[in-house]
């Protein structure tokens, strides 16, 4: 693959496979040199999983994880080590929620919430990651994180499981949020099925099976299933240059004028307000601070 060729692979992750594992089978399918994703899935869940290619990888800070909709059922009754249908069974209850009770409760977790993470997690104790300690059955706990819920909506009931679609912050676990809902109403649960169905400006609409993607040819994959570095980056400050000095200038790291009327005025994904991106032809080639009329950049693409 050509090294100059950047963008997005819109990703539907299927079940029983990791994120590394993934983007690793497009990478070597395709010849890619430089390979990154955002939004991590576990390996039972599916969903979108956004995948960035070569220079690329850079702007994966900035797309925007503060958007995700999940769709996911809980079984009521059982509670495990994995809060999922991986782990060992490790608690047991005969009481299932009525409809009622789960209207009744599910509003108390929306919004900014405090949420203690599955100890099958990537997150690190010590250096070392939570699920091989749980692996090895080593004794730890882990911390509460912030996490924000923006909203959740109850699907319906079958049997003894229940199904829910929500919109969360990033940083949010399904799986915390199946058990701690299930501690609330009295009972125990695990998540039986999760599914991402979007994140920021990637959704379902436009996604592509991983088996269906590695089905076909190098040419089609660039033609048809790379998309630009622009087109999945929303709310930010843009400014498309136009110049080939510029764009010289820029390769060199060297700053440049730019015209403040021309930039895309938008409010900011990153936390960084002076942050402006420069684009040209819908690939991002850098971005930096915007002092008066004069761009310094940070990162340079081209």
């Amino acid at each position: 693959m050509n090294e100059n060729l950047q963008g997005w692979i819109n990703l539907y992750k299927p079940k029983e496979i990791s994120s590394f594992s993934a983007i690793y089978k497009i990478k070597k399918k395709f010849n890619i040199k430089k390979i990154g994703h955002a939004g991590t899935l576990d390996p039972n869940a599916e969903g979108i999983l956004p995948i960035a290619i070569n220079k690329a990888t850079k702007l994966i800070p900035f797309i925007n994880l503060n958007s995700k909709k999940y769709y996911f059922t809980i079984k009521w009754g059982e509670q495990t080590t994995t809060d999922d249908a991986d782990g060992e069974k490790i608690n047991y209850s005969y009481k299932i929620p009525t409809n009622e009770n789960i209207l009744n409760m599910i509003d108390h977790f929306v919004g900014n919430i405090g949420q203690v993470p599955p100890k099958a997690s990537a997150i690190k104790i010590n250096g070392k990651r939570a699920y091989t300690l749980l692996r090895d059955k080593k004794k730890f706990d882990l911390s509460e994180k912030k996490v924000f819920l923006k909203s959740i909506k109850f699907l319906g009931s079958q049997n003894n499981t229940s199904s829910f679609f929500i919109e969360c912050g990033k940083g949010f676990y399904v799986r915390s949020l199946a058990r701690d809902l299930a501690y609330k109403l009295d009972t125990f649960g695990h998540t039986t099925e999760i599914k991402r169905t979007k994140v920021g400006n990637f959704n379902n609409n436009t996604s592509i099976l991983l088996d269906d993607l590695l089905k076909i040819g190098q040419s089609e994959f660039e033609f048809n299933f790379i998309y630009s570095s622009t087109s999945m980056l929303d709310d930010i400050l843009a400014y498309e240059v136009e110049k080939e000095s510029d764009l010289f200038d820029l390769s060199l790291g060297k700053k440049i004028f730019i015209n403040k009327k021309k930039l895309i005025k938008r409010p900011l994904s990153s936390d960084n307000k002076a942050l402006v991106f420069l684009s040209n032809k819908g690939n991002i080639v850098s971005f930096g601070e915007l002092i008066g009329d004069l761009f310094q950049p940070h990162k340079v693409l081209t």
